[in-house]
């Protein structure tokens, strides 16, 4: 048997997680661990409050959790849509709903471009394709901020010589440390949802209502919802949605002016625990190839960016 060079085993040293090598981020109280696989949120705790939902070292994130979402966040209907009048067929891996989901990049491993002690930044191309013939790149810059809360900034750069369409989005769960999910209170500020068939492709929009209000607060033991909505409150420029403990705590996402949609779906399948709390915000609507609800083109050369993130309020006694 030939030994390894220390190279080698450097190497695998760094992907001894299912998740590839795992970017631990560190300010005060603050740590964060982020995965070359999907350039996903692994973790991220305040003080020992653990504040997303997590998983093992020989996992890959259940349910998506904590996965950077391009060139297309969530669904499209049988994985078609039309270019110029030609039809483009991506891979179906929704086999039970028959729709390509959560972009291209879920699978793919991002490199690192940039590393400090509270902060890291990866990288990956979506090469041209069939489905998508587009030559891009999506950078995910992660940082611990001053105050403490964590930031995320996905960028997606056009390297091609044609507009590439794309929506970006994130698929982080919410948690308050160990309190049960279920007695945790959801609030989002949003006034409209979007109707849904069968296969969670959206047909139309209404006011929210009932189940799908969360515009007073929600209790998660009364939630069975997957659903995306819009027309959000925005104010100082980000739009905020909160998981609330009863003793004060809250964990809270925050999105930016460029994110005009957010999806909530709470989970009963995530492992290990009864319900889960996803919270993703989106640039577009599920099937947007389709229906052009949020979607953009962007022009050869030039970037966009989007930006969200978590804080963390303590409650009393902490």
């Amino acid at each position: 048997m030939t030994a390894s060079s220390p190279q080698e085993t450097s190497l695998a040293s760094t992907r001894a997680c299912a998740t590839g090598r795992q970017y631990e981020l560190r300010r005060g109280d603050a740590v964060a661990v982020v995965t070359e696989l999907a350039a996903g949120l692994r973790s991220f705790s305040r003080g020992g409050v653990l504040l997303t939902e997590t998983y093992g070292d020989d996992e890959i994130s259940p349910g998506g959790a904590g996965i950077t979402l391009a060139p297309w966040a969530n669904r499209v209907e049988d994985g078609q849509w039309f270019l110029d009048g030609r039809k483009q067929q991506l891979d179906i891996t929704e086999v039970s709903r028959n729709n390509a989901s959560h972009g291209l990049l879920r699978n793919a491993g991002y490199a690192l471009v940039g590393e400090s002690p509270h902060a890291v930044a990866l990288e990956a191309v979506v090469f041209p394709q069939h489905g998508y013939p587009f030559l891009v790149r999506h950078r995910v810059d992660y940082q611990l901020s001053e105050d403490l809360g964590l930031r995320v900034r996905q960028t997606l750069t056009n390297d091609g010589t044609a507009a590439a369409p794309f929506v970006l989005g994130a698929h982080p769960y919410l948690r308050v440390g160990d309190t049960p999910v279920e007695e945790l209170k959801l609030t989002v500020a949003a006034d409209t949802r979007l109707v849904t068939d069968e296969r969670l492709i959206p047909r139309s929009s209404a006011p929210v209502d009932g189940d799908v209000d969360f515009r007073p607060g929600r209790h998660v033991a009364d939630l069975a919802v997957d659903v995306a909505l819009t027309d959000l409150r925005f104010e100082g420029g980000v739009a905020r949605h909160i998981l609330a403990a009863g003793d004060g705590s809250a964990v809270s996402l925050w999105q930016d002016e460029s994110c005009r949609y957010v999806h909530i779906y709470v989970s009963t399948v995530y492992p290990g625990r009864t319900r889960a709390v996803a919270v993703e915000p989106m640039t577009g609507l599920t099937n947007a190839f389709n229906s052009g609800d949020g979607l953009r083109w962007l022009p050869a050369g030039e970037s966009f960016s989007m930006e969200w993130g978590i804080d963390y309020t303590p409650g009393a006694g902490r």
